[in-house]
């Protein structure tokens, strides 16, 4: 049994029985569970018996909670709306969300906040949840051209680091542009992107999955820059496809092409101009008019909490 039917079950025998009043119950957040990735092995550590209780401002609610549930230790986080999306997101939910807070808010996290389960729904919890459900389509279109063009300049570098006898580093740049081509994936099916341990695990849910995986898996297996670029323009091609069977700008053509005369092959499609001119808000507009920086994926490693996403929206801003 799913921890995450554990915790239903935590909360309506025990949690629910004890509060009295408007109130919002949910399990979210950090965690396989959350994610619906768990397995046995997941028991190992921080598998509690939890769920999150939101309450009104000013409640005193105090629920009596046993040590242990189902042979699990037992958890009760207790939070007002508001503080919750404060410390997780640095937002005011009362306000509307800017495409600065879009490009600030870190993918993951907004992949945790959005899954998992609402038990009990009073105080708006959902509603919130729906604001955060995906990204708005000027803000997704944005990030879809920060995503190919991670793509576009690096594709001829498998073949330039191999032609001086660098497998590895093609290699290694090969395998990073399948990790960008899985990203295009999430963000065509609009869907967030999980952390790292479970990037591939996510990858392969999606209804793209099973086709693409033994695609992509071909670029990391070839041997040789020849047949890592002969990959690559398969994978390329084949989020392609993907792309203009979405319908959101007209059909991209590719064509195969050598980047400055050099005997390196790359597919290409103008897929940042397609996308580029559905772009109607000014300040996404802003934003695709100077160099696609996309959004905080890039440099969470170095600004990480939640609290320096303020020093994230200045550099947008910059």
């Amino acid at each position: 049994m799913s921890v995450l039917r554990r915790c239903e079950r935590f909360y309506t025998e025990v949690l629910r029985p004890q509060v009295d009043g408007p109130y919002s119950a949910a399990l979210l957040g950090r965690g396989s569970e959350v994610l619906g990735y768990d397995d046995a092995m997941s028991t190992d550590h921080n598998c509690e018996s939890r769920a999150l209780l939101f309450v009104p401002e000013g409640a005193e609610i105090q629920p009596e909670i046993p040590e242990t549930f189902e042979g699990f230790p037992a958890l009760v986080e207790i939070h007002t709306l508001r503080g919750y999306f404060r410390d997780q997101l640095v937002i005011d939910i009362d306000l509307p969300l800017t495409p600065r807070d879009w490009l600030t808010f870190p993918e993951s996290i907004l992949g945790q906040l959005t899954a998992g389960a609402v038990f009990h729904d009073d105080l708006g919890l959902a509603a919130v949840r729906d604001r955060l459900a995906y990204y708005p389509d000027d803000v997704w279109r944005y990030l879809m051209i920060t995503a190919w063009w991670c793509v576009h300049p690096e594709m001829n570098l498998v073949g330039r680091s191999g032609s001086v006898g660098d497998e590895l580093g093609s290699a290694l740049i090969g395998a990073q542009l399948v990790q960008d081509l899985m990203r295009l994936c999430f963000l065509i099916e609009r869907r967030y992107a999980p952390y790292r341990k479970w990037f591939g695990t996510a990858f392969g849910r999606l209804s793209c999955g099973p086709a693409m995986t033994p695609v992509l898996r071909e670029v990391l297996r070839a041997e040789t820059w020849q047949r890592r670029e002969e990959a690559l323009m398969a994978a390329y091609r084949a989020v392609g496809e993907l792309h203009n069977r979405l319908g959101v700008t007209a059909p991209v053509e590719m064509s195969v092409e050598q980047m400055c005369g050099r005997p390196f092959k790359v597919l290409w499609g103008d897929f940042l101009g397609a996308l580029d001119a559905g772009i109607k808000d000014p300040e996404v507009r802003r934003l695709a008019e100077r160099w696609p920086v996309g959004g905080i994926e890039q440099i969470r490693n170095v600004l990480w909490k939640p609290s320096d996403r303020r020093h994230l929206v200045e550099l947008l801003d910059s």
